[in-house]
């Protein structure tokens, strides 16, 4: 780099003339680590280049700190940020280019010229929400989000300065005592659990700038950071004169709780026309078909046949975003309501109240649709069907026995008290069916009338797996035991050589194992084996790379294991081949081309579709030898249930509105989807959204008005 200007006490003596071969034109501004600079490159590309200060230059923390912004702005450089075009971090002055974007910054702009209108506020949030929804999808926390960090352009805001943001999979960590980010515009877990904190801070900020676009001062006003720091973390925020309109979603992004904000796919479905009778009609689906792994993804539109656009989410209480260790509860839940019957042995109990026959159910069908619940607050019912009836349970509903041709409740049973978040019903043996409020006891029931059976019950609230004539069920914190699916007899209590907090995975019915893992404390290896539910034996056990969660087995028996990079994103796929005697055998990793907030995966041979919590639909061939995306699908669909499989190549799964989606997995493309069904209007809390049943010519699905409901599935066009 050529020599500097000079060495004197003036500011601009330190400043170089040149930053790697761009010769610096002017001074675009200046802040507490650096300088930005415009510049051009030798095509006359205009660049702003920020080069640090030099008395941080010698300081290895900030280097650090430095090159891990270069590596978020090169990971996020899109159509909402500016675009990472050179850096030199490693300089004796790091220096980064970015391309010029021409405009004001939102703090300069409402100074200047006052809060926004409604229009532009409403404009700004879906903004904003977009470049979130990408930033955090390229695995980017950003952290300081703030008026001065978005600059309105004529194509959008643009998000910049990723000066403290960090990549979820990096080894740099907020040192302990350092508050890093502006006050008024971090969340509460920066200032309580700095290394904890993670996309739904960005969320936070986001509700910040909106108030402070929309009003000019921030929800938390203070001259002292410190009082600023007390009202996030107690107070409410103050929201006068935030648009009517919008308030209620400013005060989710605001929430105290991560879980209780929404994610921002949900907040772009929230500003949506309000009204789901406003359905706008688009030419296609849009979808990305990919080439072979490892090469970028080629933007494209699925010139199919128009679909109607999906309906947005209403406004309405908190939504909660499910956290990670629930991922593998929703494959499993998946697996037992799409293939149940697979892996029952013995049919439905006949009661004074017999349901139609299932060859009616195969020759005859009529759409239905049965309230479980009618009042309280909303959620969805949870049901299970074994090819000869239907199971469900909701809010005060322990369990209920429903004809899957009429919808008509046969018999219903009442919750015990407190127990209102029910999981999908599993048979069990000997005519039983079991029923849950996760992580409540267990109990059973008579399929044929309903009378109550045996209840397993244990010190510490549990989760169960059925598990052939066995339940298997663990405490998470080490305890773990198994009964009989028959009467509740316990089988075993004892500890699983090898394993300290084993969690339960999937069943595999074809070799009579259950699946348990146990993830190191450092997150960085995962042991993953096989017992017998019978006896708790340890059939095999292996130790792997990765922080892994076994979520499901291709056709072969290959175990698929998600790896996760952090505590919520998927990047890669680990499959466990079949080995002799039922245990494992090669291990093979592949690479996703993109990072995926997981909500459940569905099988079909060696082909796995994976759904992330925002409705985006990735199909994944792992016969090729670094694996191989097929197609992906953006639905745009937020908060989804895990998908599950139906005859000719479709594929199924509800959103947390009540909709029901079906896809042509053979096109990518979705082919038909209900109406949103809610009560008065308002989303419930749903830390899961229960996934739809299959059934012959029908599918079943269940919405937060406390309804089940049955569709045609050889006409999803009609729904």
């Amino acid at each position: 780099m050529p020599p500097l200007r000079g060495t004197g006490a003036d500011r601009h003596a330190e400043e170089p003339e040149y930053a790697g071969d761009y010769r610096l034109q002017a001074c675009l501004g200046a802040g507490g680590m650096g300088v930005v600079h415009l510049a051009s490159s030798t095509s006359g590309l205009r660049l702003a280049v920020k080069v640090v200060h030099a008395r941080y230059a010698e300081d290895p923390e900030f280097r650090a700190r430095f090159r891990q912004e270069v590596a978020a702005a090169r990971r996020v450089s899109g159509a909402f940020t500016a675009p990472v075009v050179d850096a030199d971090p490693d300089a004796e002055r790091p220096w980064m280019a970015t391309l010029y974007v021409p405009g004001p910054t939102l703090a300069d702009q409402v100074k200047r010229n006052g809060p926004l209108s409604p229009a532009e506020l409403r404009r700004l949030t879906a903004g904003l929400a977009e470049a979130l929804r990408d930033i955090h999808r390229a695995g980017v926390v950003h952290r300081d989000l703030k008026p001065s960090n978005v600059l309105l352009t004529d194509t959008g805001p643009k998000v910049i300065d990723f000066g403290i943001s960090r990549p979820v999979d990096s080894d740099l960590r907020t040192e302990t005592g350092k508050l890093i980010g502006s006050p008024p515009f971090m969340a509460p877990e920066q200032f309580q659990r700095p290394r904890e904190v993670g996309p739904a801070a960005d969320v936070f900020a986001l509700g910040s700038v909106l108030v402070h676009a929309a009003t000019g001062h921030g929800p938390f006003d203070s001259d002292s950071p410190y009082i600023v720091a007390y009202q996030v973390v107690h107070d409410e925020p103050d929201l006068t004169g935030v648009p009517a309109d919008l308030a209620p979603l400013v005060a989710r992004c605001l929430a105290k709780e991560p879980v209780e904000r929404p994610t921002p796919a949900q907040i772009m479905q929230a500003l949506l026309p309000p009204s789901y009778a406003a359905e706008a009609f688009i030419p296609a689906q849009r979808r990305r078909p990919l080439p072979e792994a490892g090469a970028g993804p080629t933007p494209a539109w699925d010139a199919d046949t128009p679909v109607r656009a999906p309906a947005p989410v209403p406004r309405g209480p908190r939504v909660r975003v499910r956290p990670r260790p629930t991922i593998a509860v929703a494959a499993a839940l998946a697996l037992t309501a799409v293939g149940l019957y697979a892996a029952l042995s013995r049919p439905a109990d006949r009661g004074p109240d017999t349901p139609t026959s299932p060859a009616q159910v195969a020759t005859s069908f009529t759409g239905w649709h049965t309230t479980l619940q009618e009042h309280g607050p909303t959620a969805a019912p949870a049901c299970a069907h074994d090819g000869g009836a239907l199971y469900c349970a909701a809010r005060g509903v322990g369990l209920a026995r429903l004809d899957p041709v009429t919808g008509r409740v046969l018999w219903s049973r009442p919750a015990p008290v407190g127990e209102e978040a029910p999981a999908a019903p599993v048979r069990l043996a000997d005519g039983l069916v079991g029923a849950a409020d996760p992580p409540g006891p267990l109990r059973a029931y008579a399929a044929g009338d309903g009378a109550p059976g045996w209840t397993a019950r244990g010190k510490l609230p549990e989760t169960y797996r059925p598990s052939g004539t066995a339940v298997v069920l663990a405490d998470g914190v080490g305890g773990i035991r198994a009964v009989d699916a028959r009467d509740g007899e316990e089988l075993w209590r004892h500890g699983l050589t090898g394993f300290g907090v084993p969690r339960p995975g999937p069943y595999d019915a074809p070799t009579g194992l259950l699946d348990v893992s146990e993830v190191a404390p450092d997150g960085k290896h995962t042991r993953v084996g096989a017992i017998r539910p019978a006896t708790g034996e340890v059939v095999w056990q292996r130790n792997l790379d990765g922080n892994l969660d076994p979520l499901g087995r291709t056709g072969d028996g290959t175990l698929v294991l998600a790896s996760f990079y952090d505590t919520s994103l998927v990047d890669a796929l680990v499959l466990l081949g079949p080995g002799g005697d039922g245990k494992a055998g090669a291990v093979r990793t592949l690479s996703l081309p993109y990072r995926i907030d997981l909500r459940g995966i569905a099988v079909h041979g060696a082909v796995v579709h994976l759904l992330d919590a925002d409705g985006h639909l990735t199909t994944f061939d792992t016969a090729a030898p670094k694996g191989r995306v097929l197609w992906d699908l953006e639905t745009a669909a937020g908060n989804v249930s895990t998908p599950v499989l139906g005859p000719g190549d479709r594929l199924y799964f509800s959103v947390q509105d009540g909709r029901l989606l079906a896809v042509d997995t053979a096109r990518g493309a979705v082919i038909g989807q209900t109406r949103p069904r809610l009560r008065n209007g308002r989303l419930g809390y749903a830390p899961l959204v229960p996934a739809p049943m299959v059934a012959g010519d029908r599918v079943f699905g269940t919405a937060p008005d406390g309804s089940v409901f049955a569709v045609d599935a050889r006409d999803p066009a009609s729904w």
